[in-house]
């Protein structure tokens, strides 16, 4: 498949620094994959009290968004690679991963970095949320 961008993340509680990531990916190519980490992935990087929204819910999420045409679920960095020989995509990361190891960048056509939105961010959401 031609034309294929690959962003990954958590996305547990999408924000509008998510959804314009994939708007801007999904008008790199014709075919927009979202790889999100498993639950238990989210709880080792994030700490216990995450993800907020469990591993379906969010899949669920991303799937009916008019920019996304794929979403897998990934509980390693193996399977994040595999899915990305799979695909041989370009990869969208936020510009924090400059200068930073990205999981299956080697499988990758390309890398592409974007800027992110300024004040979004969910564990600032949840903050704020707590601080209520």
């Amino acid at each position: 498949m031609n034309n294929v961008i690959l962003v990954n993340g958590t996305f547990d509680i999408v924000h509008r620094g998510h959804i314009e990531l994939l708007n801007h990916a999904r008008g790199l190519g014709q075919h927009l994959v979202v790889c999100i980490d498993s639950d238990r992935r989210v709880k080792e990087l994030k700490g216990n009290s995450r993800p907020i929204n469990n591993q379906d819910d969010r899949k669920h999420l991303l799937q009916n968004l008019r920019a996304v045409n794929a979403v897998y679920i990934f509980d390693s960095d193996k399977e994040l690679e595999m899915i990305c020989k799979k695909y041989s995509p370009i990869m969208v990361k936020g510009s924090d991963y400059k200068d930073k190891p990205i999981v299956g960048s080697k499988y990758c056509k390309e890398i592409k970095f974007v800027d992110l939105v300024n004040g979004y961010s969910t564990t600032k959401t949840i903050q704020s949320i707590i601080n209520r």
